[in-house]
């Protein structure tokens, strides 16, 4: 025999994904743009050295890995939050965001545009920054941050084009392992064995770089006053290549 009240369980039972299962509104599910809103809150607070939004968005238990290779636990990333010296300035704003959202994780990478003003000359800078945010408990909290700088070019600097001469010729690093520098219409080269020539641009004398690539070409005298060494270095790790001819 069917029970009376059997139409009444059977409504109450197809109404419980509506009722029942709902979330609490603190468990709601976050959007991209209250991300990046908390995110340029937090980097609207470093240069007054307003530590609160970053107590209040990091969790306790966060890893955060900066531009400068350093890993700094929640203690150590909120004490690095202190106000700018006197006469500097600066502004930091949140562009080009991207994210990838679930249930209780959230993940936000996005470009941060510096600019700094200090003693009346303005700086700029450009990082990447890619953020996870958990849901514990209703809350969304940073658990893990990883910044990175862009590489920019440094300026080409002035310098005396007569003393390209005295860098051209045939520089080797091992046997078989050559390197070119020439000289066409005022600019110099270096090429590697069979590959592409690419333009050398100075920063002073005797240093060069090559646009959108890091690292630097240092050329060395000798005590007689001639160029007889070839200086490959990146991040301060040299190669050295020796003039040949």
């Amino acid at each position: 025999m069917i029970p009376r009240n059997f139409g009444i369980l059977f409504i109450a039972i197809a109404l419980l994904p509506l009722f029942g299962c709902a979330r609490r509104p603190g468990q709601a599910s976050i959007t991209q743009d209250e991300l990046v809103r908390r995110t340029q809150e937090l980097v609207n607070s470093v240069a007054g050295g307003d530590q609160r939004p970053w107590k209040k968005y990091f969790a306790d238990d966060c890893l955060y890995f900066d531009e400068r290779g350093r890993n700094m636990n929640k203690e150590a990333l909120v004490a690095d939050i202190a106000p700018l010296p006197q006469g500097y300035s600066g502004s930091i704003a949140v562009v080009n965001a991207l994210s990838h959202i679930e249930e209780d994780v959230a993940i936000l990478s996005y470009d941060l545009n510096e600019s700094e003003t200090v003693y009346g000359q303005t700086m700029k800078a450009r990082y990447h920054e890619t953020d996870t945010w958990r849901r514990r408990k209703g809350d969304w909290q940073i658990v893990s941050g990883q910044v990175l700088r862009y590489y920019e070019d440094p300026a080409e600097g002035q310098v005396d084009h007569r003393t390209y001469a005295d860098y051209v010729g045939i520089y080797e690093a091992a046997p078989g392992k050559s390197m070119t520098i020439s000289l066409e219409d005022g600019h110099l080269f270096r090429q590697r064995g069979g590959g592409a020539k690419v333009e050398l641009f100075p920063e002073v004398a005797g240093l060069f770089f090559r646009k959108g690539v890091e690292g630097r070409t240092l050329f060395e005298r000798a005590a007689d006053g001639k160029v007889d060494t070839l200086i490959d270095r990146r991040n301060n790790e040299d190669i050295v290549w020796k003039r040949m001819k």
